[in-house]
């Protein structure tokens, strides 16, 4: 979006709004899992409420104690100093110091003339000294000195007098609601005990799901499951549904391998009949000629039919790929490829056997069917097996990656019909990558021809 409104004329461009959008942002840094979305949810609002609690507690209850204790200790203080310029001079104030510790609770002393002490900054106790501060400076009306840190549980008090000092020492919790840490300490300790516990529920509902989503994925896969579902009733339904959808899926696979093993032994019950019919005229060039149709119907028959049957009812077992790769580079040389392979962590993978050869000698085929240098590289780690096979030969263009693994596809260029084939390698190769949960791509080979490169969890 551009702007034509600034000095000269010149063009603005608006920055991108959606990047810098406080939903978008905060999207960005939410938990992505539904353990910690639901845990967030329950810990939101309690956190929330606390905080308008205790907000609400130390602004009212906490503070309006604290100026009532406040202005009770002043008043004592106010009577004592009056008390004080009743005794004649010269006269002993043991009895009021007495009658102050006895009756108010107050340790009061009344020490020589002398300038007070400077303040100190008492940040922690602020509220206590601005309590203090403003009854006495409304019902003494004298220069004072406040000590709310010297002593940990009593508050000292300087009062400048005409011919004295006056020093109180009070218990702090005459002065301020000392216990109110208590109700905190109460309310958060509650809120942590609750945390956990609903930790351990949420936990135990949302394991369940994850099974669930476990069994979806094995399912996928190909591999052996054993699900039954648990948890509360919509996560029940949803496995139940799960467990159905398995069965359809199976039950249908199953009818289609019945019907091409039908169609199978039918059309090959012909093709027998095409070859000894064959087999029994006399040897010509248009003979040889119909030989050669014949076989090729019937490796492009059973090209069809492993790709409509494929490899469903086979389960993945672990699985040492180590000699199939020797193999197929040992063959690939033998017909005069110059192939390397190199293997990169645990050779060991789960896997379909069968499905998995076939996989790789389509590949393999392919890169040998267009090409003379080939090289192989897998590499498994804890979470995926990646195999790229490169191959020198003229390669594919990047607007037609897409179309060859459409079934039946040929390109007419690069790789063109008269290389043989029946158009079904690169799509029987997807097809077994996403039958065990990954996928396939296609890209330029640094050899200067195709790289293709299969990725599957381990």
């Amino acid at each position: 979006m551009q702007s034509r409104h600034g000095l000269g004329g010149k063009i603005w461009r608006a920055m991108p709004f959606s990047r810098w959008h406080p939903a978008i942002w905060l999207r960005r840094r939410m938990p992505k899992g539904l353990f910690a979305r639901a845990l967030m949810i329950i810990i939101t609002p309690m956190v929330l409420l606390q905080s308008v609690i205790a907000y609400t507690f130390m602004e009212r209850h906490w503070q309006t104690v604290t100026q009532r204790l406040s202005a009770a200790l002043t008043q004592d203080i106010a009577a004592l100093i009056e008390m004080r310029s009743l005794v004649p001079p010269g006269v002993n104030t043991e009895r009021l110091e007495e009658l102050a510790l006895r009756k108010m609770g107050l340790d009061v002393d009344f020490l020589p003339l002398e300038p007070l002490p400077q303040a100190l900054p008492k940040p922690f106790f602020e509220i206590l000294d601005e309590s203090l501060s403003t009854e006495l400076r409304r019902q003494v009306a004298r220069p004072f000195f406040i000590d709310t840190v010297g002593k940990s549980n009593l508050v000292e008090i300087r009062i400048q007098l005409d011919d004295a000092v006056m020093r109180v020492l009070a218990r702090r919790s005459q002065a301020y609601a000392s216990n109110s840490h208590i109700f905190l300490v109460w309310m958060v300790g509650t809120s942590l005990i609750l945390i956990v516990i609903a930790t351990l529920f949420l936990r135990n509902q949302i394991r369940p799901v994850l099974r669930l989503a476990d069994a979806a994925e094995d399912f996928g896969k190909g591999r052996d499951i054993d699900f039954k579902p648990r948890g509360a009733s919509e996560v029940r339904r949803a496995g139940i549904a799960f467990l159905d959808m398995k069965r359809r899926i199976e039950r249908v696979i199953d009818q289609r391998t019945t019907m091409l093993n039908g169609v199978s032994h039918d059309l090959r019950t012909v093709l027998t009949r095409f070859k000894l019919s064959l087999a029994l005229m006399d040897d010509s060039p248009e003979l040889e000629d119909l030989k050669r149709d014949v076989d090729e119907m019937s490796r492009m028959l059973e090209a069809y039919l492993a790709f409509a049957r494929g490899d469903t009812g086979e389960s993945a077992v672990p699985t040492d790929i180590r000699g199939l790769l020797e193999d197929l580079r040992a063959n690939a040389e033998r017909e005069g490829h110059k192939t390397s392979l190199k293997i990169a962590g645990d050779p060991v993978v789960s896997v379909r056997p069968d499905a998995f050869r076939r996989l790789m000698i389509n590949l393999v085929s392919n890169a040998a069917r267009f090409g003379d240098r080939i090289e192989i590289l897998a590499e498994h780690d804890d979470r995926h097996l990646s195999i790229t096979v490169d191959d020198d030969g003229p390669g594919i263009p990047e607007d037609k990656r897409a179309d060859v693994f459409r079934p039946f596809h040929r390109l007419d260029e690069a790789r063109n019909q008269d290389s043989g084939g029946s158009g079904l390698g690169l799509t029987i190769v997807r097809d077994i990558a996403r039958a065990h949960g990954g996928e396939v791509r296609l890209d330029v080979s640094p050899l200067g021809g195709l790289r293709a490169v299969v990725r599957i969890p381990a």
